[in-house]
């Protein structure tokens, strides 16, 4: 079964609270079921004073609606009705200029004001008279059309001194409006027909407030005369205190009739129908004021009766004096009709403080209907808050879903951690493995390059044995048939000084010196008796010093056959400066000629 939905609303007069609970059942019916009224009393603060009272009624009255719709007093508000200029439904260019009208009429900075408005349309028909050519006259009728734009605004202090202490109760605040239009939405929606012009006067205590419905249009304006008026006047005509004066006002006030009557009997009663006539005389006056102005400023038609409401409109006689001087039907609003009274609400305590319980019905037609104005003057603070309660949701939503998804991620993350680290573990067993392996294989890379440097030298000297042989095998063979070696040896890069060299020509292999004294070589004598030894110390074996005869008795015969023997030669260097002759020594006296040639090698030879 679907919950009952409750409201209370709250109407804040200019001197009384009223407070009503209505339940909303499904169906659509509105249903009144509880009720409470009760003065203002003045105290240091209004904040103060209403905050105590709205609390004690709470309690007394177990109120238990969480939602609330607020009404203040016309008197603290500004409401204006502004024509605007045809903009062919431009929404945005009617809020500017709406907002530009605001600016320029309201008597506060708009950044101190709580505001908005209702977009009015309004159409009407002009009728026009034309001449044929036959000399008759037609009635033609023109259709226009315009947009009004009705704008209230209430200091945002005002409204913030009543909603604090509402929402510090506990209660949410629907919405907050005046009370002329939610007396006018009451009205419409109930005792106006729509094809009329009726006003409305609600009289206060403290101001009365005058409507002008107008088919669709309304004209709204508040009066700063209402029943307190009577009452200070009492006072101040007795003598008395304003308590005192208003329960003589309503013990024995009335509002006089015009011309010839009887006086009542009681002179106290006698004044106070003079004092309440003055008054009425006064708002009488207000009254025709506004309507001309409605008449002639905004182009509306003259009203056809009159409905009153409020505390104030309770006084004897009060309709007869408004019939007598406007000479309009005056009856009183009852928007009764548009509830149910719930059977446990007290209906004479009701009827009491009918004429002042318009509003609250005007304000419980907005849950179920969508009423003719639709103003809500709730502050900005309140308005961000419902704009985050209404995203809420949507904000829990993103956090479960932002939550979901790191869960989801960091549960992805894990997972795809665990598999890479039994990956990791996987190939860290294989890599264990292949570097047993390979230490394994570098202990016996070492130990085959232990084993093959054991044997290497060797191996180089039995190469090295051969190669001296294989060297000495093709220099024999190089060697032209006219030299022949006497002595061979083994030197690095330095040639072994000489002491007995001395030159005796030049060629391209280099100068020598001249005569080089013969030892013993067969029948003769060897030469080198006087060549100096080899250096001890020597590693490697970069040349060869040659040391020989030769029947060759030129130089440059010697050296050029000397060369062309080492072409292409695979252990001596053949190029330029691969042979140097060192010493060269012609004997004539036995057609024989010593020398010391230096040969290079192309690959040293280790000693």
């Amino acid at each position: 079964m679907p919950k009952e939905n409750t409201v209370l609303t709250i109407d804040v007069g200019g001197d009384s609270l009223k407070m009503a609970e209505f339940v909303f059942p499904p169906g659509g019916a509105i249903v009144l079921r509880k009720f409470a009224f009760r003065k203002l009393e003045e105290r240091e603060g209004e904040e103060s004073s209403f905050a105590q009272t709205y609390l004690e009624m709470l309690a007394e009255n177990n109120f238990t609606a969480k939602q609330v719709r607020l009404s203040l007093s016309g008197q603290s508000s500004f409401s204006r009705l502004s024509k605007l200029p045809l903009l062919l439904g431009n929404k945005s260019a009617i809020s500017r200029i709406v907002e530009y009208e605001a600016r320029q009429t309201v008597p506060y900075a708009m950044s101190e004001v709580v505001w908005d408005y209702q977009l009015i349309r309004h159409a009407w028909s002009d009728l026009r008279s034309e001449m044929q050519e036959d000399g008759s006259t037609i009635e033609i009728s023109e259709d226009h059309e315009e947009y009004e734009a009705l704008f209230v605004a209430v200091k945002t202090d005002q409204i913030v001194r009543y909603t604090d202490v509402i929402e510090d109760s506990g209660k949410k605040i629907l919405s907050v409006e005046i009370a002329p239009v939610a007396l006018f939405n009451a009205a419409k929606g109930t005792q106006l027909r729509d094809d009329e012009c009726a006003l409305i006067l609600n009289i206060g205590g403290r101001g009365s407030n005058l409507m002008i419905s107008d088919q669709n249009r309304v004209f709204i304006r508040p009066i700063p005369i209402g029943g307190d008026t009577i009452t200070q006047q009492v006072a101040k005509e007795f003598g008395i205190g304003f308590t005192e004066a208003e329960d003589l006002k309503h013990r024995h006030g009335f509002v006089a009739l015009g011309g010839a009557y009887e006086e009542p009997e009681s002179e106290v009663a006698a004044t106070i129908s003079k004092i309440a006539r003055n008054v009425m005389t006064r708002l009488h006056g207000e009254v025709s004021r506004s309507i001309n102005v409605w008449r002639s400023q905004h182009g509306g038609h003259q009203p056809s009766r009159i409905l009153l409401a409020g505390g104030g409109s309770t006084m004897l006689y009060i309709t007869d004096f408004f019939n007598e001087k406007l000479r309009l039907p005056v009856e009183y609003l009852n928007t009764f009709g548009a509830i149910t009274i719930d059977e446990s609400v007290d209906k004479e305590a009701l009827q009491a403080i009918a004429p002042m319980f318009q509003e609250m019905i005007g304000m419980s037609l907005r849950s179920v209907t969508q009423c003719p104005i639709n103003i809500s003057l709730i502050p900005a603070s309140i308005r961000n808050q419902v704009e985050l309660n209404r995203k809420k949701p949507y904000f829990y939503i993103s956090a479960f879903s932002l939550i979901a998804c790191l869960v989801i991620f960091s549960y992805g993350v894990h997972k795809r951690l665990n598999f890479d680290r039994q990956r990791v573990e996987r190939v860290q067993v294989e890599v264990d493995k292949t570097n047993q392996k390979v230490k394994q294989v570098d202990g016996l890379y070492g130990q085959l390059n232990s084993a093959k440097s054991s044997f290497e030298e060797p191996l180089q000297f039995l190469q090295d044995r051969g190669k001296w042989t294989n060297m000495l095998t093709e220099l024999e063979q190089k060697m032209p048939d006219t030299m022949w070696v006497a002595s061979l040896e083994g030197i690095g890069d330095e040639v072994p000084a000489d002491d007995s060299s001395s030159s005796s020509g030049s060629g391209g292999l280099g100068g020598f010196g001249g005569g080089m004294p013969f030892g013993p070589m067969g029948e003769m004598g060897g030469p080198d008796s006087n060549l100096p030894p080899s250096p001890a110390d020597l590693t490697e074996v970069k040349q060869l010093r040659l040391i020989g005869y030769t029947l060759i008795m030129g130089t440059n015969l010697l050296e050029e056959q000397f060369l062309k023997q080492l072409k292409d030669s695979k252990f001596f260097e053949d190029v330029e400066g691969g042979s140097s002759l060192v010493k060269f020594t012609p004997e004539k006296e036995y057609n024989l000629s010593s020398f010391e040639i230096l040969v290079k090698l192309k690959e040293p030879i280790r000693k």
